[in-house]
């Protein structure tokens, strides 16, 4: 399959090019955290983005969404990490929606996909417990009580945990931690006693959170796929949202090349703009390649996922782990080519640097990314 968007496609990017770019620059995420937004996005241009199709991108025809696949997501990801568009498109748009069109019973599937579909559901999915992203390492505890279980735990780093209106937990029913079997998917309604919620900003300016779940009770009706058996319905999950990391991570060098590239253009030392130093151009053509062979990199990841679902586990950790060092040398060239000022709020430059950190750490960094890989090809 060829690398490169289908009209389709290129018409969608189209679309959200021009309504994130126009709705929610830069200057929207530092007006948002200027002024401590609660929410840490805005809910009226979630509406407006919902209303446009974004928000029901993967979720099913007959649920109301548009049936659409990966490389669609990762099309929308992309614009949002240009413009560092705080919002919940993540969080409830790809993971949620895939989680449970995937793994939900028809019930489930009948309940929330229309929601996420128009916009008036939020969901968030609670994974890492620590520092580090480790899946297979949960120890929280789901234990049977009655017709249903006790969850008890706490997770972090639980991308828009905050707002959420319904919450997918990654729970250890059976076995030990670093086990493969005996993690079970949850659907947990926030306001269930026991929940205790803290809102967290990341260095990015984008939110978090951290729950702790003190004997949760969760009905039966709450088990998403599998009893015992959830880590193949998470690793998809997680795959999916490792594309669209990465796809935004695509996003975020671009920008910042771009900017760079401007400002080499304009910024003039000893009488010459810098762009005419040879060393200054030789780092931004390396730079260039970079981004073009991630990008095709994350796409070709992207449609895997789409056309061969199950088999694109290497397809991703390729993906992932060159966007991660890709987008760490574009913000890093950046501030370098900007001088001593592109370490300053004034610029912008800065708020790129700090997504890129928190989208490397995302649902593993290059690293855990390149184990990964190493695993699958059996070194």
């Amino acid at each position: 399959m060829a690398l490169v968007l289908n009209e389709e496609q290129t018409m969608l990017r189209d679309s959200a090019r021009g309504f994130i770019g126009d709705n929610a620059p830069v200057a929207h995420l530092r007006k948002l955290r200027d002024d401590n937004d609660a929410t840490g996005f805005s809910r009226a241009l979630w509406k407006s983005f919902a209303e446009m199709g974004f928000s029901g991108l993967l979720v099913p025809d007959e649920f109301g969404g548009s049936g659409l696949g990966c490389v669609e997501a990762g099309v929308v990801m992309e614009e949002i990490g240009r413009n560092l568009m705080p919002s919940p498109f993540l969080a409830t748009a790809v993971l949620a929606a895939s989680a449970l069109s995937r793994g939900g019973s028809a019930a489930q599937k009948s309940e929330h996909l229309p929601k996420i579909a128009d916009g008036s559901l939020l969901a968030a999915l609670a994974i890492d417990e620590g520092a580090k992203h480790r899946p297979l390492q949960t120890k929280m505890q789901a234990v049977r009580s009655g017709n249903g279980f006790r969850l008890n735990g706490a997770k972090a780093f639980v991308v828009d945990g905050h707002v959420a209106d319904l919450l997918i937990i990654a729970a250890r029913s059976a076995g030990s931690p670093g086990e493969r079997a005996g993690l079970t998917l949850f659907l947990v309604d926030p306001k269930t006693k026991g929940i205790a919620l803290e809102r967290t900003t990341m260095v990015d300016s984008h939110n978090a959170a951290r729950i702790v779940f003190d004997n949760v009770e969760v009905n039966a009706d709450g088990v998403l796929g599998e009893l015992d058996q959830g880590v193949a319905l998470l690793e998809g999950i997680l795959n999916v949202g490792r594309g669209a990391v990465a796809s935004e991570m695509v996003g975020v060098s671009e920008e910042v090349f771009s900017r760079t590239v401007t400002y080499l253009k304009e910024r003039k030392q000893f009488g010459k703009l810098i762009g005419e130093f040879q060393a200054l151009q030789h780092r931004a053509a390396h730079l260039y390649t970079e981004i073009e062979i991630t990008r095709a990199a994350v796409l070709k990841a992207l449609q895997t996922l789409d056309a061969d679902f199950d088999n694109a586990a290497t397809a991703v950790a390729v993906a992932k782990a060159r966007a991660g060092t890709t987008a760490t040398l574009a913000v890093q060239e950046g501030v370098q080519m900007h001088g001593g000022m592109g370490m300053t709020d004034q610029f912008d430059i800065g708020f790129f640097m700090k997504r890129a950190r928190v989208c490397q750490e995302l649902f593993g960094d290059s690293n855990f990314h390149a184990d990964q890989l190493a695993q699958l090809k059996n070194y």
